[in-house]
């Protein structure tokens, strides 16, 4: 019985590690690299909710210049960036414009 109960413990640990934490490190590690690879005319949104244009992304920078209206610009963390526009607009699927309309 002792066997058994250990063999249902591994199980479960075996199953949280393939639906939560495996999902959850993919997910941590996909949102670095997008922020890493921020380059100049990027639509995007930050985690607080803002929408603007990257002015200026330095790779050897830990912040970027954010253009959030004409002629208003802030200067953020990277780690403060979510995702991008487009994706936050239409969803996973980059969608055309034009298609849009059609």
């Amino acid at each position: 019985m002792d066997q058994i109960g250990l063999l249902f413990f591994a199980g479960m640990l075996l199953v949280m590690w393939l639906f939560f934490i495996r999902p959850q490190a993919k997910q941590a590690k996909l949102g670095a690299e997008f922020q890493k690879n921020l380059q100049k005319g990027d639509k995007v949104v930050t985690s607080g909710g803002v929408h603007g244009k990257v002015v200026k992304a330095d790779e050897s920078s830990a912040s970027i210049l954010l253009e959030i209206d004409a002629n208003v610009k802030v200067k953020i963390d990277r780690s403060a960036i979510s995702m991008d526009l487009t994706k936050a607009a239409y969803g996973e699927k980059k969608t055309d414009v034009t298609e849009a309309k059609a």
